[in-house]
């Protein structure tokens, strides 16, 4: 069991694209000395930048390519190698298959690819991937979201917290959310789709009953679509889940456990 502070704090939750008081998806999750940033969503690298340092971050996990989730790995390229920030390795980035050649095919203006590989150390997730980073334990488990995606279960002795990225309700992420402290749960959708498209997103109601489902002690709504208010996605969420529920407000702290 460790003494240390465990805490989630809200980089954005917008969905699909940054507003002028909440970046795009994107979360600093830490324990200790161990600082992660989780998703990296337009918007989040100035957020993240009121709370560490950049050459302070131990690694870097991406749920999916989907760029309210990762478009803010482009400029962080940039701030690792040709700015003022100084780091003495490459920083781990954990994140879905091919990420690193995405990131280079976005970066490279010239014959010669970019160097990606000088500024991110690149593991590929996969389902059941663990990795120890610090004070954190990593646990990722593949989702259903249409593309590779994954769903983060990050523990700190006996304290844990689970985030969706983005996925429609799955046994992956219940089983990975089972008896958690919190559930970060995304609500992206109004309501089921029509037209026989395949669901990819929670909906509020959704999303308690995945908490509900997984015994979660916490439930924090996050990356509500437009078409909701906050207010309509935590009182339908609230509905289908006995236990607390907040929303993941830009800028709000969380102590997990």
């Amino acid at each position: 069991m460790t003494s240390q502070t465990f805490q989630l704090t809200v980089l954005g939750s917008a969905t699909p694209y940054a507003r002028v008081d909440n970046p795009c998806s994107g979360y600093l999750v830490s324990s200790g000395d161990t600082r992660i940033w989780v998703d990296a969503g337009s918007g989040t690298l100035a957020q993240l930048q009121w709370h560490t340092r950049l050459e302070d971050l131990d690694a870097i996990w991406i749920s999916h390519l989907h760029a309210d989730h990762s478009a803010d790995l482009l400029t962080a390229y940039y701030a690792f190698l040709f700015a003022d920030v100084r780091l003495t390795a490459p920083i781990p980035l954990y994140g879905p298959p091919g990420i690193a050649d995405r990131l280079a095919h976005y970066l490279t203006n010239t014959s010669t690819r970019s160097p990606v590989e000088s500024a991110f150390d690149i593991h590929e997730l996969y389902d059941g991937r663990q990795v120890q980073v610090g004070e954190l334990t990593l646990t990722s488990r593949e989702v259903a979201h249409g593309i590779p995606a994954f769903a983060l279960r990050a523990e700190a002795g006996d304290r844990s917290l689970v985030y969706s990225g983005d996925t429609a309700p799955c046994v992956g992420l219940t089983e990975l959310a089972e008896g958690c402290d919190v559930l970060l749960c995304e609500a992206e959708s109004a309501g089921a789709p029509t037209g026989g498209e395949p669901q990819v997103h929670h909906t509020p109601e959704d999303t308690g009953e995945t908490a509900r489902a997984a015994r979660a002690a916490r439930l924090i709504v996050t990356h509500v679509g437009p078409t909701l208010t906050t207010q309509q996605a935590v009182a339908r969420a609230s509905s289908r889940y006995d236990g607390p529920v907040d929303y993941a407000t830009s800028g709000a702290v969380f102590t997990i456990g």
